[in-house]
């Protein structure tokens, strides 16, 4: 079973894949590519963060921004499908994805605040 570390590495890592593919001589198509990049990277680099935090509110409040994250990333994929970058069957795996570490995340979040009486 694969680490949530490395599958949140790998989710961010095939929207990158997704931003080298996008023709940067279609229109807007360099703005998704850069909005997609740094609301993909930002999980992984959250996600680590939370992983040190200082504190359990700490914790919180880091995954609580990989969410936001997550939802950012998700809101771009689902752009570049209907502006006809990238068909939308290719980003359907990437989409679904988003939305379960966005459970795994949410429930984290539960669990801690739930430890720590908030």
């Amino acid at each position: 079973m694969m680490k949530l570390e490395d599958r949140i590495i790998r989710f961010a890592a095939r929207c990158v894949r997704v931003c080298a593919v996008l023709q940067v001589k279609a229109v807007g198509s360099a703005s998704f590519a850069d909005q997609l990049f740094r609301s993909s990277t930002g999980i992984a680099a959250n996600y680590a963060e939370a992983c040190e935090a200082e504190s359990a509110k700490d914790f919180v409040h880091k995954l609580k921004i990989a969410m936001k994250e997550l939802s950012e990333t998700r809101t771009w994929l689902r752009l570049i499908g209907e502006a006809g970058y990238v068909e939308n069957g290719r980003l359907v795996e990437l989409i679904g994805e988003s939305r379960e570490l966005s459970r795994i995340f949410s429930a984290s979040v539960t669990t801690t605040k739930k430890k720590i009486g908030g």
